[in-house]
């Protein structure tokens, strides 16, 4: 049996769902509303866990080439204290790949692989509804088609078109900004800052704000700013004045050390994000033929789990779906997505209660709960 699937959005959550339900043979149509795949920077680097999202990239059949492609020395972790002084330094094993890196744009471009994207396909709205008895929800687009399918998989992020077909909720703003920006070339134009950040990652933490610097491939390094401030922190400051910004970030973070400092001083563009979060149980009364994956079903603070959760979930109901649909899984179609959400709601909110309070630590009045959250989860 096969039904009309489609799923919003070409993130971690949706290719990997469209990858898993393509090796099952079952034809799934990938919507975004990005004109091309490298209409825009990808994003940073992540770090896909083994009981995560490395499992889902084994379900899709990518494993192996993850594993060629991702950089284990990547889970490098040096902590500083604002004055520059070495806290902790810890560097993985040789056989250690408990949460290798990979560059978000290696990751996109491994998981499209075969799919066939509709780019430039922006969905406005999902409309549930029944077709001769069937659901068959109706997806508006920006161009004013419309189109229904059997199935709809929100994987659209954090302000989803989808989400409003299953939930009124709506992000909320944490009180944690962070401020992006990046060194290109690093190794050979900012050799110092090179060996500051190492092969992985380097942050420094002080009172209710922390620096953090992360290593991409291609001697490329993300530094992101984050500290506790009003959403309209920056309402007397032009967002896209680069010099300007800097000025506000380095009188923020005045007292820290040079070396720490010059990360912000060498930077580039900056990119302003509010961190949002979505309530730490977010769940939905079922609507059938419509449910939503990763950050459009809960999103938490960025420590490292969204991406991971996400993936498995796009496997698991793609595995759902795939099963139902060659008669090997009980009851329905509705059924089989029914059951995947009440999954994904107890394990999803597991981990929004970790990253809440993982983000209440990081960047505190007490700095030095940062460093005892550090000495809790990282390997010996």
């Amino acid at each position: 049996m096969r039904h009309r699937v489609a799923v919003v959005g070409s993130g971690p959550a949706g290719l990997t769902f469209a990858r898993v339900l393509h090796r099952h043979g079952h034809p799934v149509t990938v919507l975004e509303r990005d004109p091309a795949p490298d209409a825009r920077p990808p994003g940073g680097t992540l770090d896909l866990h083994e009981g995560l999202g490395q499992l889902a990239l084994d379900r899709a059949g990518l494993l192996a080439e993850f594993q060629a492609l991702s950089r284990p020395e990547g889970q490098a972790m040096r902590i500083l204290d604002t004055a520059g002084t070495v806290l902790r330094d810890w560097r993985p094993g040789p056989d250690v790949r408990a949460n290798p890196e990979i560059d978000r744009g290696q990751l996109r471009d491994l998981l499209l692989g075969p799919l066939d994207v509709q780019w430039g396909r922006g969905v406005t709205q999902v409309v549930p509804g029944v077709r001769n008895g069937v659901p068959g929800p109706l997806v508006r687009f920006a161009d004013g088609r419309q189109e229904t399918f059997d199935l709809v998989v929100g994987a659209d992020g954090a302000w989803s078109r989808v989400r409003p077909a299953v939930s009124s909720e709506t992000p909320h703003y944490t009180g944690v900004t962070s401020v992006e920006t990046s060194l290109d070339d690093v190794d050979t134009r900012h050799p110092d800052l090179a060996r500051l950040t190492g092969d992985g990652s380097v942050a420094v933490y002080g009172v209710n704000r922390a620096l953090v610097a992360q290593r991409n491939s291609g001697g490329h390094v993300k530094v992101y700013a984050q500290f506790r401030a009003p959403l309209d922190w920056h309402r007397n400051l032009d967002l896209a004045d680069a010099e300007a910004v800097r000025s506000a970030l380095l009188a923020l973070f005045d007292g820290w050390a040079a070396p720490v400092l010059d990360l912000l001083r060498h930077g580039t563009a900056f990119v302003h994000r509010p961190l949002h979060v979505l309530p730490v149980s977010h769940t939905w009364a079922h609507v059938p033929g419509v449910t939503l994956l990763g950050d459009a079903a809960h999103l938490m603070p960025p420590l490292g789990a969204g991406a991971n959760l996400a993936m498995l979930e796009g496997a698991e109901l793609a595995e759902a779906v795939a099963a139902f649909a060659t008669g090997t899984g009980p009851g329905d179609l509705d059924d089989a997505v029914r059951t995947f959400e009440q999954r994904m709601w107890a394990r999803a909110g597991r981990w929004a209660r970790i990253t809440t309070a993982g983000l209440e630590r990081l960047v505190s009045p007490d700095p030095t709960q940062a460093l005892a959250l550090f000495d809790e989860v990282q390997p010996s």
